[in-house]
């Protein structure tokens, strides 16, 4: 949903950045390796540290680089499977480091096992909302449905991570982490009756012909 509304928006932000990158001969694949190296500095290094707050804001900086290099690799001409391959491979490595933290942070100085138990919990459903989508494009359908996202899942968790670093109760990244929790299992099940849906009406239509 935030993907959907929120991405022209920054679009138009980054497009003169994206332009300025392109001029200095910056390639969008070495913007997408900086942009995961950053924000898996961000979440192993100030998470585990319990710099909640910086950390997410390093980790915020560098997540815009998924926008900039697709900016980039469209005004280049070069908006293909390798991008779009090397894009989606080192979102989960960003993404995973991000929940990483979390579960170390807390496990470790943060001292508060609920918390990391859920972040571990979103990490896998998290993995299995990636994968169901990228399974279902290796069979030849679309799963792209469902209400928790990979970019409402990043925005949320650090919106709420970053606030705690700020001082609000942990309750409140607990109860975020345990309805995300939910969401990305609701979101499962969309993903798989989605493709349900769709290898029954191809087994019924080849039926028919």
């Amino acid at each position: 949903m935030l993907n959907k509304y929120a991405r022209a928006l920054f679009a138009a932000i980054f497009t003169p950045v994206a332009r300025l990158l392109l001029r200095l001969k910056v390639s969008p694949d070495a913007v997408t390796i900086v942009g995961t190296l950053g924000v898996a500095a961000g979440a192993l290094i100030g998470y585990p540290m319990g710099q909640l707050f910086w950390g997410t804001v390093v980790i915020t900086i560098f997540v815009f680089s998924d926008i900039i290099d697709g900016l980039m690799a469209r005004a280049l001409g070069r908006s293909g499977p390798w991008g779009a391959f090397l894009d989606s491979t080192l979102d989960r490595v960003g993404d995973s480091a991000v929940f990483a933290g979390i579960i170390i942070w807390f496990y470790t100085g943060g001292h508060n096992l609920p918390i990391a138990v859920l972040a571990l919990v979103c990490l896998i459903l998290g993995s299995l909302v990636s994968y169901a989508k990228a399974r279902a494009e290796g069979l030849g359908m679309t799963a792209n449905v469902g209400i928790a996202e990979r970019s409402d899942r990043l925005v949320i968790t650090l919106v709420a991570t970053g606030l705690v670093g700020l001082g609000i109760p942990e309750i409140v990244l607990l109860v975020v982490l345990a309805l995300l929790a939910v969401a990305s299992l609701v979101t499962v099940f969309q993903r798989v009756m989605r493709v349900r849906q769709q290898s029954f009406s191809s087994a019924a239509q080849s039926v028919q012909d």
